[in-house]
C-alpha cells in the first residue's frame, strides 16, 4: 500500500473503535503455518532441551496457539541466566528463526556455563499473518507490563516474573522492514487517528540500547560480531536511525520500560534489541538468521566475560 493513500480501515483523524478493529482483523489472512514452520522445529529440539508450554492464546475461529519456552536441560541455579526472545512481532521472521538457529547450532557451547531460556515465537497469530499486531490490533512490543492488554505480553510476563532478578542478559530479536513504512506505520496512524508522517528505513543491522541503563561496551561487542555477517546501518542525514540519535556505530537508545518494550521486562544488567533489515539487496534470509544467532552468541559471550 502506498503510504500516501488513506488507510482502508477507519476514518482519517478518528481513532478506531471495536467495529474498526474487527474490520481490520477480517482483512488479515493466514499466510504461513506456525505449527509447520516453528512448532515442528521446537519439537525437533526436545531431545536436547527442556521444552515447556508457558501459555496458550485463544483467538476463536483463528485457532488456539500454544506458547513454548526452550531451556537448558542441565539447568543449575548457580549459573548465570541468559534470556533470548524472538517473534514479539510475528512478521519479523529472522527473530523467530534466528533464535531457533542459535538453539540448534550454538546453544551446546554454553553447556555448564550458563542457563539458557529461549522463547522463539511470542506472537504466533501474527507470525502466521506476517503482521506486527496481535488479533486485537495491539502491538505486543508496547505492552510488556503487569496489566498488559496483550495476551502474548502477559504470558511472557508471567513466565519471567519469578526470574526477573536472575537474568544477567536479555537479547530481543527484531527486524525493521520496508513494510514498516508501507503498512504498519500507516496502520498505526489510522488506528490512533493521527496523521501518517513518512520516515526512512535504515539499510542494515542496528541495536536499541536502554536509555535508563545504557551498556555501550556491550552493544559495541554485539555490533562488531554482527558486522562480520551483515552490514551495519549508517545514520541518516540527521545523524539518526528511525528518528533516534545514533549514540555509537549502529546503536540508538529507547526508554525500554517506559515504552513497554520486551527488552525491558527483566532487571538484566545487559539488555538489547536487535534490528535486522531483511529487505536489503545486500542480505539474504539465511544471512539475516545468522546475524541474529551471531548477535545472541556475542551477547552471551560478553555477559559471561564481564559477569
Amino acid at each position: 500500500m502506498n503510504p500516501s493513500w488513506p488507510y482502508p480501515v477507519g476514518t482519517p483523524g478518528t481513532p478506531w473503535g471495536a467495529a474498526e478493529k474487527l474490520q481490520w482483523r477480517a482483512l488479515q489472512r493466514k499466510q504461513r503455518s506456525y505449527t509447520e514452520e516453528v512448532v515442528s522445529v521446537i519439537d525437533g529440539l526436545r531431545t536436547r532441551f527442556d521444552v515447556a508450554t508457558y501459555g496458550e492464546l485463544d483467538y476463536g475461529p483463528d485457532g488456539r496457539y500454544p506458547l513454548f519456552a526452550v531451556r537448558s536441560r542441565s539447568w543449575r541455579d548457580e549459573l548465570p541466566l541468559m534470556l533470548v526472545t524472538g517473534g514479539v512481532h510475528g512478521y519479523e521472521t529472522s527473530g523467530v528463526h534466528g533464535a531457533l538457529l542459535f538453539l540448534d547450532q550454538h546453544a551446546a557451547d554454553y553447556e555448564g556455563r550458563a542457563n539458557l531460556l529461549v522463547t522463539p515465537c511470542i506472537s504466533p497469530w501474527a507470525y502466521e499473518r506476517i503482521h506486527r499486531w496481535n488479533a486485537d490490533a495491539i502491538d505486543p512490543n508496547r505492552s510488556f507490563r503487569a496489566d498488559s492488554p496483550a495476551g502474548e505480553s502477559a504470558a511472557l510476563w508471567r513466565l519471567l516474573e519469578p526470574l526477573r532478578d536472575s537474568v544477567r542478559m536479555h537479547i530481543d530479536l527484531h527486524e525493521t522492514t520496508d513494510s514498516d513504512e508501507t503498512e504498519f506505520r500507516p496502520a498505526l496512524s489510522a488506528r490512533d487517528g493521527k496523521p501518517f508522517e513518512p520516515d526512512g528505513i535504515p539499510d542494515g543491522f542496528y541495536l536499541v540500547d536502554d536509555t535508563e541503563a545504557p551498556q555501550p561496551a556491550f552493544q559495541q561487542a554485539v555490533i562488531e560480531a554482527v558486522a562480520k555477517v551483515t552490514h551495519i546501518a549508517p545514520p541518516d542525514a540527521k545523524g539518526q536511525i528511525i528518528g533516534s540519535p545514533v549514540v555509537a556505530h549502529g546503536v540508538i537508545r529507547y526508554p525500554l520500560r517506559q515504552l513497554g518494550l520486551c527488552a525491558g521486562i527483566t532487571n538484566a544488567r545487559y539488555r538489547t534489541t536487535t534490528e535486522v533489515y531483511p529487505d536489503s539487496p545486500r542480505a539474504t534470509p539465511e544471512q539475516c538468521n545468522r546475524a541474529q544467532a551471531t548477535a545472541v552468541r556475542a551477547a552471551i559471550d560478553y555477559a559471561l566475560a564481564q559477569g
